[in-house]
């Protein structure tokens, strides 16, 4: 789904959990509730709903009448190499609820690294970081990278570490990051 530069009508068809942006705090919209979003990228949805910004996950996109997003796949006997090319897609599914650009593109993941586990699963070590260190969403952009990655077939652990070491700059992003946010 592409970035929504228009502000599209929502009701809210069931209770449902979201988090407050910036702030990060989880809290639940009733049924009936009705806003805008405005964003939808990488499955979830920013909504403003009665003067505040709200993200809803992914999985519950029926809440505001959308579909929500198809589980990546992976061919039989796929290599570790095509595991990582899989994560890194997934990681440029996350965005900032704010930011209208994949967490990839804007610099914010220094490492993916994928292992063998005993068994044969796989485990994805991310290292990544926020474009300022305060920022409420974190944790839920931390989050939502880990329950990503681990939505890819024969990965059973995905560990993701938020490390502030270099510091994010603008210059970290891509050219393409930086023309769509004229910070060229």
């Amino acid at each position: 789904m592409g970035y929504s530069r228009t502000s599209e009508p929502i009701s809210f068809e069931r209770d449902c959990e979201v988090v407050m942006v910036p702030q990060g705090e989880k809290v639940t919209l009733p049924a009936g509730s009705v806003g805008y979003i405005t964003q939808a990228l990488g499955g979830s949805f920013t909504v403003f709903v009665e003067g505040n910004l709200f993200r809803v996950a992914g999985t519950d996109a029926d809440a505001i009448g959308k579909e929500p997003m198809t589980p990546p796949e992976l061919p039989d006997g796929a290599s570790d190499d095509d595991v990582e090319v899989l994560a890194w897609h997934q990681l440029r599914s996350c965005f900032d609820p704010e930011i209208p650009i994949n967490i990839v593109d804007l610099g914010l993941v220094y490492r993916c690294e994928v292992s063998r586990l005993a068994g044969g699963d796989r485990r994805i070590e991310v290292d990544m970081t926020l474009t300022a260190p305060g920022c409420g969403m974190g944790e839920v952009l931390v989050d939502d990278v880990r329950s990503k990655l681990e939505l890819i077939p024969t990965v059973s652990e995905a560990e993701v570490e938020l490390v502030f070491d270099p510091p994010w700059n603008q210059s970290m992003m891509s050219e393409a990051a930086r023309l769509e946010t004229g910070m060229l």
